[in-house]
Order: structure tokens, then C-alpha cells, then sequence
């Protein structure tokens, strides 16, 4: 049972963990477990600080599974702004740049008692308040709307706003803003999905992932509903754990989350559909009558609210699920998403239609679609302005693109292809032998670092074609536990393409498999492959790119790894013009 504070020494401390603008009246505090004889003691900040800056991330990481510092513990103050920092992709921020943000935006930095508008990708069912107070609900408010205005790629993202506002239990405005910021802008892991598209490859993820390896869980769901409701379940899976869980269990999950990121969810997530499957089976049980009389997901809704378990049970059950490695995760989350991608999106609320020719090419009404959505897909230009959004952005990269390769025609074609997040981010022009030379040395000083790429060659006989790198070239220099240098990196993203004489996109085999198919043999996963001699893309019974260290000659063929034809007629080619582009900010 829950238990409020009474003494005023407990009070005291409450007040010294958590910010006046949250009432600590509401926020019940439940020991965790019975304190064992031989327990150790809960580790201090200075003990997790020191492990944070020597870089020992897998030690901060089963510390944080298995230590249970109470919902007042102080060390969270200091705790959670030091684990999202350390995910910051940008220069530390400068101090006082939130206030000037604030100030642009409102012309103030004093609390405003009418409500905010806030930003579009905010879905007012879930601004989640937790234990804020009015004015803290104000300070959410003004945070979201901040992230909106400087962060003007964000076009969904559900999350942000109870993330935010669980960030505000333990730290102030700023903290709470920085913190955020870190987390959108890390490229090491993912935290929060921004837009409609990811969104839904999460849900599906989790339902895929579930499936597999928590077979008893998923059937039993599968038992008591369709598969059109199941679906709707899984599609709520975020609320399960930030809308259902007592707050003792959420902090404890965000604990982890914060340092791990998504997969974090993800797990949790199967560890409710699993403990809901073993209390819900046994006849005898109240879940099992509450299964019956209300429904599964009714039920299931219930369950996360009166969790049975402690917030250690809940992580140990969701820590031991075996086989579930992030990279395993992050292949499962790319699939889906390139599925996703194939069919029609919404944007500003209406249905874009993406109309195919028989060549599932982009017919004249998809590029006039594509040129309409444009202009919500915008990016900054650098000075940041409290005017309306519209004037403080760019127009459409694509219109900024001066290739001597495509055409704006061509360009729309491929704009098409690529991942709906990297629309967003201005494309820059990396390397072009009619500018740098033909050498792979300087591409590779001009190139490497960045990721992902677009490659695109156009040869002597004017043929076009190129590939989608999503990883970027320096991955050829990482070496394996034995110090070998990897021959072949590179996710299933990567893909290829012909623009002349014919247009097609190649993706990876794997995208077009079904969850229960045979896994792929290695030689379908042969992505890239560099040295200091030469370049490949695609690889497995041949080379579907093959480029020499001068950028000179090359030579294409059929491949496993896209199941593409030769890109050109004779198979090798003459290189007239390489370009490569980067995405500033991706």
C-alpha cells in the first residue's frame, strides 16, 4: 500500500527534492521491497558521477536496473539532467540561451496565467501533468513551446509533452529544457520520435518484437480480441507505461530510460503484456474475472494502474527477456519504417496520395503532392525570430540543389525515396570531382563523417544511378574484438537507384520480408565496403557499385544484398561526375 509522508522531517525532505511547482501532497511514496538483512546500501551521486565521466556506461547501466532509490530520493536532481546530457550530439548550451528563446517567443519571461497554444505534434489527450502544479503545468506548457519553436522538424510526437513534464518533478525550467533538447538531438540512440511515421513503427515494433519472443503474452492478447483491436492495443503502448504506471514505477522506468533510451520502453512494455498474461490466466484470479467482465483492453488498462509488482519486479521481468539486443531492435525498427514508408502518409492532417505509374515511379500528381508537402518539411536558416514560423525558415532543400547531375525532375524522384526524416535537413554538397578532383583520399577527408549520404555518379555514356548510404565511411576503420578491420557495414536503409535511362529504387531484400520468414543469409546484408583502394556498395554473388581509387572506372552487377540489375548496359563504366551530398543536422 501506498503510504503519504506525516512527519515533519519526511515533509522536509520532500520539499528539498522536489521544486515548488509540484505537489508533493499528491505524490505517494512505496518502499520498493523489504529492506534485506545483507541489502546493500543505495549508491550515492558522487559514486554514479565519476562513473559517467570515466565513460563506463554498461556500470551506470546495471546500477540504474537494480538500485531503488525511493520516488523523494534527491539524487534524481542531479541524476537525470547528467544522463541526458551525456546524449547531446551539440555544444554543451550555453547558459541563459532558453531565457533568450523564452524571450523571443513571448517577449517575457514571467509566467503567463492564460493558456498556451501549444505546438501541433502535441496531443492534448496526453499532456500528462503528473504532480505539477497549475504553475507547473504552465512551465511544461512554455517547454514544449520553446522545443517547438527551435526545433521546427518535430511534426508528431505525442511523448515529448509527459517526458517533459516528468523532467519538472525533479529539476527546473531550463534543466528540463536542455535535458529535452539532448535526448531529440542524440544520434547514438533514439528517446522520442517526432514524427506521425516513427510513431507508428514504434507501435509496430513492439507488437513484432512481442510476438517473438513473449509468444504465451502475445497469444493470450491475440485470444480475447480481433486482430483489428489488437492492433489498437499495441498501438497504445506508450500509455501503458506513461499514462498506467503508478508514478513509484514510472520514475524507476525513467531511471533507466534516460540512460538507455527506447529499447528501455520497449521492454517494459513486454514485461506488463507478460505479467498481465500470468495473472490473468489463472481462473481463481481478479484479472482473470476482470479479463472476462470488461474486456482485454479495458482490462489491461486497469492492470497498469493497480500493478501487482514492485518497480524492481517490473524491470527485472523486463531486463530478462533474452535475445533482444538493440541492434536486433534497431533492424526490426528500420524494417518496419521502410514498410510504413511504401504506403500513403498523412501531413497537416490530410492524406497525401503517392500515385505510382507502372514503373511505381511518382506520376506528375505525386511531384505536385511532393512540392505541396514541401513547404511543411522546412528547415532553419540560422537566426531565429518570434515572427510566425513560415518566416523564419528556408524554403524545400531541393530548390537549393545545383547538380551537375539531375535534374529538379530527377531530384523530386528521389527526394520521394529517401527516409521521411532526412526530407527535413538541408542537403549539402560534400564532394564533386569537377570541384575536389578525383581522388578517394580527399573523399574520404570530406566525406566520412558525415551520415548519411547521397551518392549519385553519372558516366560517360550519361547513364545515372547511385546509392542511399546510410552509415557513414568512417565505419570502415572500426575493427572487431579481435582488431580486424570489418569488411562489410551499413544497415538495411541503404538502397539504390537508377534515374537514367531508367528510374527504379533497389532496397534491401530484407524490407520485403515477412516477420516469419527465414532469416536472410549474410550474403543479403553486404551493405558497404571501403579501403584506401576502392569502394563498394552492395555485395553477395557480385558488386551492384564497384569504384576504383582514382574515381575513375567502375563496374556494376547484379547483387544479393538488393536483388538489383547491373545499373548500367555493359556492366563497367566511366565515371564523368561524382556528387555526394550530407544533411546538415541529420
Amino acid at each position: 500500500m501506498a503510504v503519504m509522508l506525516s512527519t515533519l522531517e519526511e515533509e522536509s525532505d520532500m520539499y528539498e527534492v522536489f521544486p515548488a511547482h509540484v505537489d508533493t501532497s499528491s505524490i505517494p511514496i512505496v518502499p520498493d521491497s523489504p529492506a534485506k538483512k545483507n541489502a546493500k546500501p543505495l549508491k550515492s551521486w558522487s559514486e554514479i558521477s565519476s562513473l559517467i565521466q570515466a565513460g563506463r556506461k554498461r556500470d551506470v547501466k546495471l546500477i540504474l536496473r537494480e538500485q531503488g532509490w525511493p520516488t523523494n530520493h534527491t539524487i534524481r536532481a542531479q541524476l537525470w539532467p547528467a544522463l541526458c546530457k551525456q546524449h547531446s550530439s551539440s555544444r554543451p548550451m550555453q547558459d541563459g540561451f532558453y531565457w533568450e528563446l523564452v524571450n523571443q517567443l513571448f517577449g517575457t519571461t514571467d509566467v503567463s496565467d492564460k493558456p498556451m497554444l501549444l505546438p501541433a505534434f502535441v496531443e492534448n489527450t496526453h499532456c500528462l501533468p503528473y504532480h505539477l502544479t497549475r504553475r507547473g503545468r504552465s512551465l511544461a506548457d512554455r517547454v514544449v513551446c520553446v522545443l517547438g519553436f527551435s526545433c521546427p522538424d518535430i511534426t508528431y510526437s505525442p511523448a515529448l509533452y509527459p517526458i517533459a513534464a516528468l523532467l519538472l518533478h525533479f529539476m527546473s525550467e531550463e534543466e528540463c529544457y536542455n535535458s529535452l533538447a539532448s535526448l531529440i538531438s542524440s544520434k547514438d540512440k533514439t528517446f522520442i520520435t517526432q514524427t506521425k511515421l516513427l510513431n507508428e513503427a514504434t507501435w509496430r515494433t513492439v507488437m513484432l518484437i512481442t510476438k517473438k519472443h513473449m509468444k504465451s503474452a502475445a497469444a493470450h492478447l491475440a485470444r480475447h480480441c480481433s486482430d483489428a483491436r489488437s492492433e489498437r492495443i499495441y498501438a497504445d503502448w506508450l500509455w501503458w507505461i506513461l499514462q498506467g504506471l503508478p508514478f513509484t514505477h514510472l520514475v524507476r522506468v525513467m531511471d533507466c530510460f534516460f540512460h538507455e533510451g527506447i529499447k528501455v520502453l520497449y521492454r517494459v512494455a513486454m514485461a506488463i503484456l507478460f505479467l498481465f498474461y500470468k495473472y490473468s490466466t489463472c481462473q481463481s484470479s481478479e484479472w482473470s474475472a476482470e479479463l472476462a467482465a470488461q474486456g482485454v483492453d479495458n482490462a489491461l488498462t486497469k492492470f497498469c494502474r493497480q500493478m501487482p509488482v514492485s518497480p524492481t519486479k517490473v524491470l527485472r521481468t523486463a531486463f530478462s527477456v533474452r535475445g533482444l539486443s538493440s541492434s536486433y531492435i534497431q533492424r526490426v525498427f528500420v524494417k518496419t519504417e521502410m514498410l510504413l514508408k511504401s504506403k500513403p502518409v498523412l501531413s497537416n492532417s490530410q492524406q497525401i496520395s503517392r500515385s505510382r505509374s507502372s514503373e511505381n515511379l511518382p506520376t506528375s500528381q505525386s511531384q505536385n503532392n511532393i512540392q505541396l508537402v514541401s513547404h511543411t518539411l522546412t528547415i532553419r536558416e540560422g537566426s531565429r525570430s518570434p515572427e510566425p514560423r513560415t518566416h523564419a525558415m528556408g524554403v524545400y532543400p531541393i530548390y537549393k540543389i545545383r547538380s551537375a547531375i539531375v535534374s529538379q525532375e530527377e531530384l523530386f524522384t528521389l527526394w520521394s525515396w529517401l527516409p521521411v526524416r532526412i526530407t527535413m535537413y538541408q542537403p549539402i554538397l560534400l564532394y564533386t570531382t569537377e570541384e575536389h578532383g578525383c581522388s578517394l583520399t580527399t573523399f574520404y577527408v570530406r566525406v566520412e563523417q558525415h551520415e548519411p549520404t547521397l551518392l549519385m555518379i553519372k558516366t560517360s555514356n550519361n547513364e545515372v544511378f547511385g546509392a542511399y548510404c546510410s552509415t557513414r565511411w568512417y565505419e570502415r576503420n572500426v575493427k572487431d574484438d579481435r582488431g580486424n578491420r570489418q569488411a562489410y557495414f551499413g544497415t538495411g536503409e541503404t538502397f539504390l537507384f537508377s534515374l537514367y535511362p531508367e528510374r527504379a529504387k533497389y532496397p534491401w531484400v530484407g524490407m520485403e520480408q515477412s516477420p516469419g520468414e527465414k532469416q536472410l543469409n549474410h550474403s543479403a546484408e553486404l551493405f558497404l565496403a571501403a579501403d584506401h583502394k576502392m569502394i563498394t556498395i552492395g555485395g553477395g554473388e557480385g558488386q551492384a557499385i564497384w569504384m576504383d581509387e582514382n574515381i575513375r572506372y567502375g563496374k556494376t552487377d547484379r547483387c544479393l544484398t538488393f536483388n538489383n540489375p547491373p545499373l548500367c548496359a555493359s556492366g563497367d563504366f566511366e565515371i564523368r561526375v561524382l556528387e555526394v551530398y550530407g544533411f546538415a543536422g541529420a
